[in-house]
């Protein structure tokens, strides 16, 4: 399906032919071992009015789902234990069925990858929050593999800058969609995304963002000052914000979110999580992985557990990782965070 936006003063056709979207992706993965990437979907038809991806990916395509479940067959062959599924727009997945038939989304493609032995874990990005659907919450609360974090963007709190963004949704629905998920999987650790000084915003736009950082709580998130990009409906907007606004809002946004990243590490420390050991250490004898809401993690443990999922009791927090040890609890390893995963006990021979 063609879409045409604007850029500059002429028309750019953002279609491309479908068949060159996917065929040519390489055998060898984007990242090979324990945990790997699987591109799904392509382009985005969402037109954000700071954003070049319709002009440069083109309109939203997604791969044939006999396609992806072949390629995640062959990752976890190769070994891989995690997956994470890559697109612009990812939970706008709409890919042939196999053997025809109506078109699976996004949720229905995780609970059949949720079938392949050995596949321990599932992720996705970067998702839109307009295609967040009921039947994609719902599988964060009933598919195990699928992992309790979520890159959910929501780029602003202010409902007129959001308005002016073209995101489609407005501060409400954020709210109320951020409510479901965490019914759905109670445990739900979610990151986003965040510009500031966008063209127009004021003192009080900031403000309704910071409000909003305030009641979500996100245990990441990336934020940047705007900058324009030329071709796109935000460069040539009226309300261009000052730089040394624009700089000291983002420094007032990142220690608000540097607060709630440490807040929510530290409180970690103590917990018993189920760890994918995905690499080696820095130092000898030790090995590393990730929790399920994408914390690294440090060990002493030995080579063999690497692609092992384990109970490691968190006993540390450094700057940027977790540090802790293998445990057994008397019943055998506890669960995963929302009861889900049972991690492997920590034995090795």
């Amino acid at each position: 399906r063609a879409e045409r936006g604007t850029r500059g003063n002429g028309l750019v056709d953002t279609d491309f032919p479908t068949e060159v979207k996917f065929d040519r992706l390489p055998e060898e993965n984007l990242a090979r071992g324990v945990s790997a990437f699987l591109a799904v979907q392509e382009g985005c038809d969402k037109f954000c009015s700071f954003c070049v991806v319709p002009y440069t990916r083109g309109a939203e395509y997604s791969r044939a789902a006999a396609d992806i479940l072949a390629e995640a067959r062959r990752l976890v062959a190769q070994g891989a234990r995690e997956i994470t599924l890559l697109g612009q727009n990812v939970n706008a997945y709409h890919g042939a069925a196999p053997g025809g038939g109506r078109e699976w989304s996004l949720a229905r493609l995780i609970r059949e990858l949720a079938g392949i032995d050995n596949l321990a874990r599932i992720r996705f990005t970067t998702s839109h929050p307009k295609d967040m659907d009921d039947d994609l919450i719902a599988a964060h609360g009933e598919v195990p593999q699928l992992m309790p974090y979520l890159h959910l963007p929501a780029q602003s709190g202010s409902d007129r800058i959001l308005g002016a963004m073209n995101r489609r949704y407005d501060r409400a629905h954020y709210r109320d969609l951020v409510a479901r998920l965490r019914t759905s999987r109670p445990d739900l650790a979610l990151s986003s995304d965040f510009i500031v000084g966008f063209p127009g915003e004021t003192d009080r736009d900031f403000a309704d963002t910071l409000d909003l950082v305030e009641e979500i709580g996100f245990s990441q998130a990336f934020s940047f000052k705007y900058s324009t990009r030329p071709g796109t409906p935000a460069a040539a907007a009226d309300g261009q914000v000052d730089e040394g606004a624009k700089q000291a809002r983002l420094e007032t946004l990142q220690a608000l979110l540097r607060r709630q990243q440490d807040a929510f590490n530290l409180a970690q420390v103590g917990r018993t999580l189920p760890v994918l050991i995905d690499r080696k250490g820095r130092y000898p004898g030790q090995m590393a992985g990730r929790t399920p809401y994408l914390q690294p993690v440090h060990a002493t443990l030995p080579a063999a557990a690497l692609g092992r999922v384990l109970a490691i009791r968190i006993e540390a927090l450094a700057s940027n990782s977790l540090s802790g040890r293998a445990v057994l609890c008397e019943d055998g390893p506890g669960p995963a965070p929302g009861g889900h995963q049972r991690p492997e006990e920590p034995t090795f021979g």
